[in-house]
């Protein structure tokens, strides 16, 4: 089996007490925004650069670097290694709605932090929710 290597980045987006996620119905999955890191951006243009495309937000802002992990899976006879970066995100204007421009195969909605842990399609992306939580709620108990 043939291997192929990349990085993706994405956002963990959070409103108050929800995440943005993503329906994607032609696969019948619940995602986070993320996507390719192209030449010449850094992790962080790319994490912003997904959600915007994929879910029409923009006016986000980075509060924290969630890390990387190694995610690895087969597919159509290849071998994946994703070098997965996320960064946590929040609306700079919570009433913001998405300025259209979403990928059309893509269905942007909030939930609870909760939810949206035991809906995602992939365990990878449970971690990352978790992981924004944990940095979520000490910034807002620092203040």
């Amino acid at each position: 089996m043939t291997e192929r290597r990349y990085t993706a980045c994405g956002g963990v987006v959070a409103r108050g007490n929800q995440v943005l996620v993503l329906r994607r119905p032609s696969r019948e999955e619940i995602r986070l925004p993320k996507g390719h890191l192209e030449e010449g951006e850094s992790p962080e243009q790319a994490a912003l650069r997904e959600v915007r495309e994929e879910a029409g937000y923009s006016g986000l802002v980075v509060c924290a670097d969630l890390g990387e992990q190694l995610v690895e899976f087969d597919h159509a006879g290849w071998h994946f290694v994703r070098k997965e970066r996320y960064f946590l995100m929040e609306l700079r204007d919570p009433g913001l709605e998405p300025a259209g421009g979403g990928e059309s195969q893509f269905h942007p909605f909030w939930l609870d932090w909760g939810e949206a842990v035991e809906a995602l399609t992939f365990e990878a992306e449970r971690e990352w929710v978790r992981r924004a939580r944990v940095s979520f709620d000490r910034a807002r108990a620092d203040g």
